[in-house]
């Protein structure tokens, strides 16, 4: 894979009702498409995709969560139902039937709310380490937020994160990834932002409107979802702990939950390897 941050570069596009998606795409097989956190893109996948192309199609977007680099429309609605909605709207344009959709982070908040309102083309779901009920924001990032409603507040947050000590403090990375990450990386998570003011506009959109009521309705609406969930969860994550897996898992008719060891959240980081075997493993039964 070749691009920013070493992932293939996002240069299809979906047109969607609230704007522009690119994504990468490679491998044939079974759909995986893969959804990203609030602040990162489809460069979070690097490690993950390449061990799962050689079986499944991997389909990576970059979703107008903070990193994307085309900004969707002014009047696009970036809100979490907004979002999945979005998510469902790129599933239809791909003629997808059974995908299965992988989050992590805030894309797996997304992604429970896209199964609980647009079921009819997910297969199944493979969430790692993700918002869920009342923890969405969890307590640690909420003044994030806050850079939604200041004036100048999310250029303020990008430009930051241009110092390594910036971006390894809890409030930032430094809970969601145990190992050590490529400045690089970083550098392609938080540039949009820096250079570009409707993509600011569009992550302001976006912190502006999470709440955790969305997450607690959805997991209600989960009740009835019945295709297979796989719960790939860190076990030292203090963001999400495992304790909210095991509670989404009670919520979930198909549900089965596996523990990633030596990983914080953001378990494609830290251990890429153990999240494709998991994934490869899930998805080949379905």
């Amino acid at each position: 894979m070749t691009g920013t941050a070493g992932v293939g570069p996002p240069t299809l596009e979906i047109r969607t009702s609230a704007g522009p998606v690119r994504y990468y795409e490679v491998g044939q097989g079974p759909a995986l498409v893969f959804v990203h956190g609030l602040l990162v893109n489809g460069a979070l996948w690097r490690k993950v995709v390449p061990l799962l192309s050689d079986r499944f199609r991997c389909i990576v977007p970059d979703w107008p969560l903070g990193s994307h680099h085309v900004p969707m429309s002014s009047a696009a609605d970036l809100s979490p139902p907004g979002l999945a909605r979005t998510v469902a709207e790129v599933l239809g344009s791909l003629d997808l039937e059974s995908a299965t959709l992988v989050g992590n982070d805030t894309g797996g908040a997304v992604c429970q709310l896209a199964a609980a309102a647009h079921p009819e083309r997910i297969g199944a779901m493979v969430l790692s380490d993700c918002d869920t009920y009342e923890n969405f924001l969890p307590r640690l990032f909420r003044p994030l937020q806050v850079a939604g409603r200041v004036p100048g507040g999310v250029l303020v947050l990008a430009q930051g994160m241009r110092l390594r000590a910036m971006w390894r403090l809890p409030i930032a990375f430094g809970r969601l990834i145990k190992h050590d990450i490529d400045a690089d990386v970083i550098d392609s998570y938080f540039e949009p932002c820096r250079s570009n003011p409707d993509v600011r506009r569009d992550t302001a959109k976006v912190l502006r409107g999470i709440s955790s009521r969305y997450t607690v309705a959805a997991a209600e609406q989960l009740r009835s979802f019945d295709r297979p969930v796989l719960l790939a969860w860190a076990s030292e994550d203090r963001v999400f702990p495992v304790g909210d897996a095991e509670r989404l898992l009670a919520d979930l008719p198909q549900g089965h939950l596996e523990l990633i060891e030596d990983s914080y959240t953001f378990t494609p980081e830290d251990q890429p390897g153990r999240l494709a075997e998991l994934v490869a493993a899930f998805a080949s039964k379905l």
